[in-house]
Order: C-alpha cells, then structure tokens, then sequence
C-alpha cells in the first residue's frame, strides 16, 4: 500500500501537529474544518513551528517553503476523501467521530485506510461505523506532534495486517517511533497517564497539597518533566475527563472514577491552556496557581 497523500480532519491542537509532520516528511495533505477561522489558525502556527525549527537549524529555509506548499485546507470533507489515508482528529467525542466516518463514505477511495487519533475511544465500535473494518486502525499521536517521539497504533478486532504494516510504514517515513497497543479502554499511554493525573486532582481535592506542592512533588520527587496539574492543563481538562469517563464505562472499576473536582473544572469552563484558566491562570506572563 503505498501512501503519499493525507486527509486530516480537525484542525485543532492535535489535527495541526499531524499535518506539520506529514508535510515535512514529504506527504501531500489536506487539513479539513468546519471553521475557516480554525484552518487559518492552524497554517499559522504551522509557519510559526516550522519557523522555530528553521531558527534552530533542524531545517532550512527551502524545505521550510516546501513543506508549507503540500498542505491545503478545506471546510468540505468531500475533498478529503480521495486520499490514500485519512486521520481522523476531531474532539473526543464517540458520536462526532462517528459522524464524521458516515460523512466521509461515500467520498472514500476503495483502497483509502482509515484512522482516528483517538486517545482511548474503542478502535473496533469506530471501525463497525464504515465500510471497511479491515482497513481501519487507532493511530494515536502524542502531543505535541511535532516534539513528541510515539505513536500508538492500534489495531481493532478486524484489522487486516496490510493496513497494520502500512500504518508501520508511515511511523517510520515520519522518523517517529511506533507501539503496538491492544484495543482496550486507553490503549498504554493513558491507560497508565490518566489515572496518575485524576490522582493528582484527588490530592488537590482531598486537601493533601497545593497546586504548586502537587507539580513539584513529582517533578523534584520523580523526575517527571511537567507536573500533573501543569500537564493536565495543557492536554485539557475536558480531554482529561472524558478519557478517565471512557475508562470508568469501559474497564468498570472504581478506581477510575473521575474525581469531582475534576468534574467540576470542566464544568465550569476551565479547562486549562486553551481557556486561559485550569489548575493555573494563563492570564499573565507567568501561570499562577490556582490554589
């Protein structure tokens, strides 16, 4: 199966990233939204990337200009469909997923492989949802992309080993590293990831420690590179709870259970970087803890 052009849909944080990347690498992409607003937002910080990479020497100026020139964008999902592999990347949300797979059929290509980058969602309920089972697969990029080394790849209970050793095949023309994950709620990263961040906001509500004593403790105390509370905000308090709710529902043990606190963040609209407010305040030129 060879590959060389790349529908992405979603142009948010996680949807910019994978199209910086396969652009790079020399893939042709179409990045697709529902918001104009968002598309020229997520070209714009593309640029901006590909600029800091410039300045640093990891590339040039010429190969910065060629891989800006193989991205495009559109609103319009039928323009995605023709390509040889399509990356789902919209919000983490099991019927917007859904969706956009219905939406996308009738546009496919017969040999067209379909993935989400869902980070816990299962791959198997996603794939029953088209027409090809067999050539769908989790294919779960860490953030941020262009930094971040794995990729999860998952298979689903029907996934045929060609698509599996394609999607091998493009991990590695990324210069990224693959992991094999089984289709069970949170696949490995989060799986693991999740539960020490609800934790966190456990000793934040239970009065155990600060915001600022929680981060530190593991970051002095484990050498971990960001603290909890700090990481959940940057991957987002809503993204965090709706994984450790997949986790709940999926794997049916208490000890997954979102904490309220957390619960209530969301529900408030904190949901960290993105909002300008979570476990930190954004507000200003430094974070401040918020409590």
């Amino acid at each position: 199966m060879d590959i060389n052009t790349v529908g992405i849909v979603g142009a948010g944080q996680m949807g910019n990233g994978i199209a910086h990347v396969f652009a790079v690498a020399g893939f042709e992409v179409v990045l697709s939204d529902i918001s104009q607003e968002a598309l020229d937002g997520a070209v714009a910080l593309i640029d901006k990337n590909l600029s800091r990479q410039v300045q640093r020497e990891k590339m040039t100026e010429a190969a910065k200009t060629e891989a800006l020139a193989r991205i495009r964008t559109t609103t319009t999902l039928a323009e995605v469909g023709p390509n040889d592999l399509i990356i789902e990347a919209a919000t983490e949300r099991e019927m917007i997923k859904q969706a956009i797979f219905e939406d996308l059929q009738p546009h496919l290509k017969p040999e067209t492989i379909l993935t989400s980058n869902t980070s816990s969602i299962s791959i198997t309920r996603l794939a029953s949802r088209t027409d090809r089972p067999e050539r769908f697969m989790g294919f779960h990029f860490m953030n941020p992309v262009p930094v971040m080394q794995l990729v999860e790849l998952i298979r689903g209970i029907a996934t045929d080993e060609p698509t599996y050793q394609a999607m091998l095949a493009v991990v590695e023309r990324l210069g990224k590293t693959s992991a094999s994950a089984e289709d069970f709620p949170g696949f490995i990263v989060n799986r693991i990831l999740m539960p020490m961040i609800n934790e966190a906001v456990y000793t934040l509500y239970e009065g155990v420690g600060s915001v600022k004593s929680i981060d530190q403790s593991l970051i002095l105390g484990a050498n971990h590179p960001m603290g909890p509370l700090e990481l959940a905000d940057f991957i987002g308090l809503d993204t965090c709870l709706a994984i450790m709710n997949v986790l709940h529902d999926g794997l049916a043990d208490t000890k997954y259970r979102p904490c309220p606190l957390l619960t209530k963040y969301v529900e408030a609209g904190w949901l960290g970087r993105k909002t300008g407010r979570g476990f930190y305040d954004y507000h200003g030129p430094v974070p401040v803890p918020t409590r």
